[in-house]
């Protein structure tokens, strides 16, 4: 099964950008499918690898940084393809 899960990483303090930015590295260098925009991550692929993934990236970044927060929205079926109608 496939999935598309759009990420926002938010991490609640002054020295922000090293950690959004180690964290969206390692998104890049798993082989999954991996789009970015100025407010959000998605990454697309199979729901296991993609949330054994998440798991892992996701706990690594928050031991990194002293409070963050993390807005994940998951949709079942690979959305990587979407290009608007208008």
């Amino acid at each position: 099964m496939n999935i598309s899960v759009e990420l926002t990483l938010s991490p609640l303090q002054d020295t922000y950008e090293e950690h959004i930015i180690n964290f969206i590295k390692k998104l890049r260098a798993s082989g999954l499918t991996v789009l970015e925009n100025p407010l959000s991550t998605q990454i697309y692929g199979d729901y296991d690898k993609v949330m054994s993934l998440l798991q892992e990236e996701i706990k690594e970044a928050f031991e990194l940084m002293d409070k963050g927060l993390l807005y994940m929205k998951i949709v079942k079926s690979d959305r990587s393809e979407y290009e608007p109608h208008f």
